[in-house]
């Protein structure tokens, strides 16, 4: 028997999910599934992510533990609003060999049109993914050409003298990047660069 967790969530306080949970346990008795555990996040923003989202967290450890075999929920919108973190909590979901149902959208991976359909959404992730490296690339690029200097910014002089200062009076690294309010690897980069031309 397929061991399913249902997925349920709503935006608002006014809203409440009883209607998703009743519909998917339905479906779930119609296809003799067992359902082994219910995720909720109530009130809470499809955008938020999973940090924000305790039910949806959850859902997640349930399934990298290989507790369920399915996750059921009643819209793709419920899972999240972003194609991002929807793009990654499929890949979960893929790496775990766990099945995905969702309701509105008649997706069932556990079907052979489901599975191409899922493999669908890996293509158009990719295909993201390779845009997203695309324009960055190309910013990148434009930046270099109109003499933009990359990377993070350097200090200036008399902060680079501080620094060696107080590492020849014994100061340890955090202590110099605290007392100077700038970062530990910019007191490493400047302490490195010392010991290279000593």
């Amino acid at each position: 028997m397929k061991r399913v967790a249902i997925y349920a969530r709503v935006s608002t306080d006014g809203q409440t999910v009883d209607n998703q949970l009743r519909e998917l346990r339905a479906t779930a008795k119609r296809h003799g599934w067992e359902v082994v555990a219910e995720f909720v996040d109530e009130g809470i923003s499809g955008a938020k992510g999973r940090d924000h989202r305790p039910g949806f967290d959850t859902l997640l450890k349930a399934v990298a533990l290989c507790q369920v075999h399915m996750v059921a929920a009643w819209s793709v919108d419920r899972l999240g609003r972003s194609l991002q973190d929807l793009v990654a909590f499929l890949e979960e979901l893929r790496s775990k060999g766990v099945d995905l149902f969702l309701q509105v959208q008649g997706l069932d991976t556990s079907t052979p049109a489901g599975r191409a359909m899922f493999q669908m959404l890996g293509v158009f992730s990719e295909f993201e993914r390779s845009m997203i490296r695309e324009r960055v690339m190309s910013g990148l690029d434009r930046a270099r050409a109109e003499g933009k200097r990359l990377g993070r910014p350097t200090v200036g002089q008399d902060v680079e003298a501080q620094i060696k200062a107080m590492r020849g009076a014994g100061k340890g690294i955090r202590k110099i990047a605290s007392s100077l309010g700038c970062g530990v690897s910019t007191v490493q980069r400047v302490v490195g660069a010392t010991a290279t031309a000593s």
